[in-house]
């Protein structure tokens, strides 16, 4: 492993290294650090580590004007690989790297629990690299890591590390979905690696509903998360954070005001999301409270909420209660689905990629990459022996379509996700017709 110190650059510096992809840490954020209870001193800065061959981003020299302009004329066009029959560009790639949870949430895991994968199903992290490259290389913008729960896995920060060493080749924001219970130890190191955003899963404002919806404790960790992502921001961090929490009639209706109200003085975005059906989850319609019931409810004591218009691809409606700091967004994808403008693919934990949430539809990335290792997983020694083998097949001559240049496997991986993405449906089915078709587990897709 190559290792690199990280520097602390000025103000200016630090916003252009940020825009250029080098991972810093804000010295405000540094100061926070616990300090030794030995020595009373800070705790020593940790040093990032890089794979092999991936050198830290470089800082290159800002742009003029008419540079930018020139630039954006000769771009190439958007990869027709990740295109479908109707021109919706997909440039959202949502990765799940782990089944296992450390919460049994009533709406994503059936109460007896989930048979897990084999461990030599998942996908290693250098596998996880390796198409997260390709991917990029492909015009994928953003990239956000999910479950289960990915702050169980192990390794996610030199994970993450690695795709954020992919800014340089197109990579604007890598984000994280997570019920939050151990964010806060590992935020720090995250907010170094790259983290742009955090999507934070929360049903419930009361410890003892809270107990009840996920059948397990941890109410005060989710709180320190969220509450260490406001202080960092508060220091320069610009983490993204929006608060998830899905509204089901007799459960949680009571608390939509409640979340509303977190957002009076804190810059939080709450998104209520539509109950949905999925594997194992007991769905029921009359479950299921419409977004335009949630906005009657909110209305009653906020008359003035108004919309905010937003971005094209937004899985959210947003909108806003005058004077109130944060924001309240819907995703309604039961009743106002946002099809026509989906951006978005998936890949499971165990390799698959899917190209609609609400589709049964996948196909095995996984046992096509792992056609050159017999099979089996491919660890970062098998990882840099296979890559060899394909600099050698190419004379030495690496592939200037993506990092790794993996040569005909490459060739075969990207058709096979076009063909994937050429079928992808218009929309997805209706609501009858979800509720009686077979599908994963929330857990299992990573939402």
């Amino acid at each position: 492993m190559v290792r690199v110190r990280t520097r602390p650059p000025g103000n200016a510096a630090l916003r252009w290294a940020a825009g250029c992809g080098e991972h810093w840490t804000p010295p405000s954020i540094r100061a926070l650090r616990p300090r030794s209870i030995a020595t009373n001193a800070a705790v020593r800065e940790p040093s990032v580590e890089f794979p092999e061959g991936v050198p830290p981003a470089p800082v290159a020299p800002r742009r003029t004007g008419l540079e930018r302009k020139e630039a954006i004329k000769n771009a190439k066009p958007f990869s027709d690989f990740l295109t479908d029959t109707f021109n919706r560009q997909h440039d959202y790639l949502r990765i799940s790297i782990t089944e296992r949870c450390n919460l049994r949430c009533l709406y994503c895991m059936p109460e007896e629990g989930i048979p897990l994968s084999p461990s030599a199903n998942m996908l290693t992290t250098p596998e996880i690299f390796y198409l997260s490259s390709l991917f990029v290389s492909q015009g994928v913008t953003k990239i956000r890591l999910t479950g289960g729960e990915p702050t169980v896995r192990r390794d996610i920060v030199p994970l993450m590390q690695q795709i954020g060493s992919l800014r340089p080749k197109g990579l604007r924001e890598l984000a994280l979905t997570t019920n939050g219970i151990a964010l806060h130890r590992k935020l720090d190191a995250m907010v170094e690696a790259g983290l742009t955003g955090v999507n934070l899963s929360l049903d419930t404002l009361d410890p003892f509903q809270f107990q009840i919806m996920t059948r397990r404790k941890g109410f005060d960790a989710v709180m320190r998360s969220i509450d260490r992502i406001l202080e960092m921001n508060k220091l320069g961090a610009n983490v993204k954070l929006k608060v998830n929490c899905v509204v089901m009639r007799g459960l949680n209706e009571r608390e939509i005001l409640p979340f509303v109200e977190m957002g009076r003085e804190k810059d939080i975005e709450v998104r209520f999301i539509e109950y949905m059906p999925f594997g194992g989850n007991k769905w029921s319609e009359n479950k299921m409270i419409s977004f335009q019931e949630m906005l009657d409810i909110i209305r009653t004591k906020y008359p003035g909420l108004r919309h905010i218009p937003g971005h094209k691809n937004d899985t959210s409606k947003t909108y806003e209660v005058p004077g109130f700091v944060g924001r309240v967004g819907f995703i309604t994808s039961m009743t106002n689905d946002f099809c026509g403008t989906c951006n978005r693919l998936r890949i499971t934990s165990d390799g698959n990629l899917k190209v609609c949430l609400h589709g049964n539809d996948e196909v095995s990335l996984r046992d096509l990459l792992r056609q050159g290792n017999s099979g089996e997983p491919i660890d970062q020694e098998a990882f840099e022996r296979i890559r060899q083998l394909e600099m050698d097949r190419h004379e030495g001559r690496l592939s200037d379509e993506t990092i790794l240049g993996w040569g005909q496997r490459e060739r075969e991986l990207l058709d096979m996700i076009g063909i994937a993405v050429k079928k992808k449906a218009e929309k997805h089915a209706d609501l009858n017709d979800l509720a009686n078709m077979e599908n994963r587990p929330m857990i299992l897709i990573g939402g």
